[in-house]
């Protein structure tokens, strides 16, 4: 029986892989001699850190602090402006003390950004959310599941503080008989009765590893011919909702799910730059390739061509070079 959305296309596939030869000691001086003097060589910045992994840019900056008592951080910080200073400073920060501050920001401050929170937290394995939940600590002192707490409610805070825990099955083994156990529990939890059993959902989707609730969004379709996410649109509304469909859509096939957030950074009247430099800065290193795929595939044209086209206002044209050096590879 063919299903939509398996099997899933989760591999690892980035653009941008590390640089080799690489040089972390000729890369800084070249970065120096890039903000060295009057002006700047935004194109020298762009070609050896869109170029460069996460771990050989914090090379370059150890390098770069010793070679010149200065912090290259500070410095870019200084000689750039506007969307292309945030987009270097992104790459600049180790992954996840940049994703700890994402999260951050959008617990700031009044009103909480939940999409940001749902897009980090809700697509995470158990090792990125325990390096981002240290990332947070060391950064802000707090302890990133009760932050949350503070800042959500009912049955979504439930799903976040599952999901913070870090604890998911990540087996690959796929135990069938299971997986028709807990598809039989979901239907009575939702469709079977009136209102919606919530815990029972919460405890399936952030527990079981992603291959077995493959099996289970499977059999709960030939229990009753309806597609899981349209199952959870109908029995769940607001953040609750689209922090159960993130997941559903990242356990399916996680480049479509990022495909789409990237598409939305874009749509309509201004960009969502934030989103877009937090996406293109991170999966660059992980499934960029896919994502293109993905999103060529939706919405039937490159991802490239739609960041060149919706960063026209991007004046020196920095910003969007840089991102599509990061999307090409």
């Amino acid at each position: 029986m063919s299903y939509p959305g398996y099997p899933p296309n989760n591999q690892s596939n980035p653009t941008l892989r590390p640089a080799n030869p690489f040089d972390a000691h000729r890369d800084a001086e070249i970065l120096r001699k890039a903000m060295k003097g009057f002006g700047t060589d935004e194109k020298a910045i762009i070609q050896v850190l869109a170029h460069r992994v996460n771990s050989q840019r914090q090379e370059i900056a150890q390098q770069f602090k010793t070679m010149y008592g200065k912090d290259l951080i500070s410095d870019l910080k200084s000689e750039l402006s506007g969307k292309f200073k945030d987009l270097i400073v992104a790459l600049m920060t180790p992954t996840n003390d940049f994703l700890a501050k994402e999260i951050q920001n959008a617990v700031s401050g009044i009103g909480t950004n939940e999409e940001t929170i749902i897009e980090i937290i809700c697509t995470a394995s158990n090792a990125e959310i325990n390096n981002i939940k240290m990332a947070y600590h060391k950064l802000f002192g707090n302890d990133l599941e009760k932050e949350l707490m503070g800042e959500t409610s009912g049955s979504f805070r439930r799903l976040l503080v599952s999901l913070c825990q870090g604890k998911r099955n990540e087996n690959t083994f796929v135990d069938v008989a299971s997986a028709q156990s807990d598809a039989q529990n979901l239907l009575q939890a939702g469709e079977l009765q009136f209102g919606t059993d919530e815990s029972t959902f919460n405890m399936i989707l952030c527990s079981r590893s992603f291959p077995q609730l493959q099996q289970v969004f499977l059999e709960y379709h030939r229990l009753t011919g309806r597609d899981f996410e349209d199952v959870v649109k109908s029995e769940f509304s607001g953040d609750i909702e689209n922090g159960l469909r993130a997941i559903v859509k990242s356990v399916r096939d996680k480049s479509s799910y990022f495909a789409k957030r990237l598409n939305e950074s874009m749509a309509g009247f201004g960009t969502n730059d934030r989103a877009l430099i937090r996406i293109v800065s991170t999966r660059c290193e992980i499934d960029m390739v896919e994502i293109k795929n993905a999103y060529l595939s939706m919405y039937g044209k490159s991802l490239e061509a739609d960041i060149a086209s919706d960063t026209m206002d991007d004046t020196s044209g920095d910003y969007k070079k840089c991102l599509i050096a990061l999307v090409v590879g």
